[in-house]
């Protein structure tokens, strides 16, 4: 049995951390690591569906916030919150 990805959450200060502006939509960018073995992280990025800055850093605070608690918890792949 292989073990859930692992977040690899790396924080360097800044309200816009994790988020990008794509074609006006902002999104949550992320890492995963497949195993504690591997150093090969896989990027993600997910929609946070708004235009608004303020929307979008709440977003990301309750998605990172829910993927920590999927990790705590061992479920298998991080899921949006709805917000």
């Amino acid at each position: 049995m292989t073990p859930a990805p692992e977040p690899v959450l790396r924080y360097r200060g800044g309200d816009r951390h994790h988020l990008f502006l794509n074609h006006g939509t902002w999104f949550v960018r992320y890492s995963l690591r497949p195993s504690p073995l591997f150093k090969a992280d896989r990027r993600v990025a997910v929609s946070l569906g708004t235009k608004d800055l303020a929307t979008a850093r709440a977003r990301r605070d309750a998605f990172l916030a829910h993927l920590h608690l999927q990790q705590a918890l061992g479920s298998a792949q991080p899921h949006l919150a709805a917000a």
